[in-house]
Order: structure tokens, then C-alpha cells, then sequence
């Protein structure tokens, strides 16, 4: 089965390959030489989610799934997330993003928070939309080189690392991404 992941971020693709059954075949925008940006206006993850996956099916007709994930943080009234990429600004500088929900929780004591996915699936002209959610809470500094986004600041509910420190082993087993994944799996294998 060939599925449509409408996504360009390489770090996304590896993460979500590494978990597929064999019989599944990822085509990422760059197989298809697409390479323009999907704007994503939705007010919620679950609006922006739709809007790549309603994009891409249109232009090339086949199934397909796009996922939007975000950071929320209890003290921060749930933000950043659906800006999550782009909390402290357009130019989506990771860093800068960590730097600033650090900075913003100098004087919390609350550091609980929650990565959320949600995946919109397109399958056969019908639409899907699957949660994954990872709770966890905010470190109080960066530590770790392994992965990308907030994971140097996120320590994952039941470790005492961040997943920067995990690393893909365990972060593909637990993460919210893989979690919707695992329920869109479970839809397309008849369950």
C-alpha cells in the first residue's frame, strides 16, 4: 500500500518509517518533487493537519496523511501550541523557540506539559483525524543531542531524561506522533 506522508521535514519521515509495517510505503513531498510550502492557517492542530492533507490529496489524488503537532504547556495556558514551530517567530529557529518557553517558566513551579499530534488521514476520498499525546514536563535547561524541536526540554512522563537524551530507540516507542500513528495503522488495517 502506497501512502502520501505530506511532509518535508526529513526528521518527521525517519521517525514515522521506522515504525511502518513493511506492507506500507512512504512517499514523502520530496519523492513527488513537491516543494512548496502548505500554509498553515488553521486555528488548531487538527484544522492544520486537514489543510496538508486536503492539499496534497487534490493536487495528486492519492491517499494520504499529514500530521500537525504541538507543545503545551499547563503554565502557559497550553502554548505554544499550534504555533509551536514558530513560537518565537517566523523563522522557526528551534533554539529560540526552547530559549523563550524556558525564560517564560523562570517562575513557575508547575513545568507539567504535553506533546499532541494529530494525524488527518485521507483514505479512499473519506477523512480520518487520530490524537497522540505524550505527557511529560519541561526541563530546566537544555540537555541532550539527539533529536530535533523541544525534545532537549521535554522529559517524557516515566523518565528522568529529556528525549534529547532518550534518543530514536526509545522516543519511537513512546511519542505522541507514533501514538496517532499507531491508531491511523490500526484504521487502515481493518481494526
Amino acid at each position: 500500500m502506497k501512502l502520501i506522508f505530506a511532509t518535508s521535514n526529513a526528521h518527521k519521515l525517519e521517525e514515522v518509517n521506522a515504525v511502518l509495517p513493511p506492507h506500507v510505503e512512504l512517499i514523502g513531498l520530496h519523492d513527488l518533487g513537491h516543494h512548496e510550502d502548505i500554509e498553515e492557517t488553521g486555528a488548531t492542530l487538527e484544522e492544520n493537519a486537514l489543510i496538508k492533507a486536503r492539499f496534497i490529496h487534490q493536487k495528486y489524488g492519492q491517499n494520504v496523511f499529514a500530521e500537525d503537532s504541538g507543545l503545551e504547556v499547563h503554565a502557559l495556558d497550553g502554548a505554544p501550541g499550534v504555533i509551536t514551530a514558530r513560537y518565537a517567530g517566523p523563522q522557526r529557529d528551534n533554539d529560540q523557540n526552547m530559549d523563550l518557553v524556558l525564560t517564560k517558566l523562570i517562575h513557575h513551579a508547575d513545568r507539567s506539559a504535553r506533546f499532541r499530534a494529530i494525524i488527518a488521514l485521507i483514505l479512499d476520498d473519506q477523512e480520518y483525524l487520530f490524537e497522540g499525546i505524550l505527557d511529560g514536563k519541561i526541563s530546566g535547561a537544555k540537555q541532550g543531542e539527539k533529536g530535533f524541536g523541544y525534545d532537549p526540554i521535554f522529559i517524557p512522563e516515566g523518565y528522568d531524561q529529556t528525549s534529547a537524551q532518550l534518543g530514536a530507540a526509545v522516543k519511537n516507542k513512546i511519542s505522541h506522533r507514533v501514538r496517532a500513528l499507531q491508531k491511523m495503522l490500526h484504521h487502515i488495517n481493518g481494526g
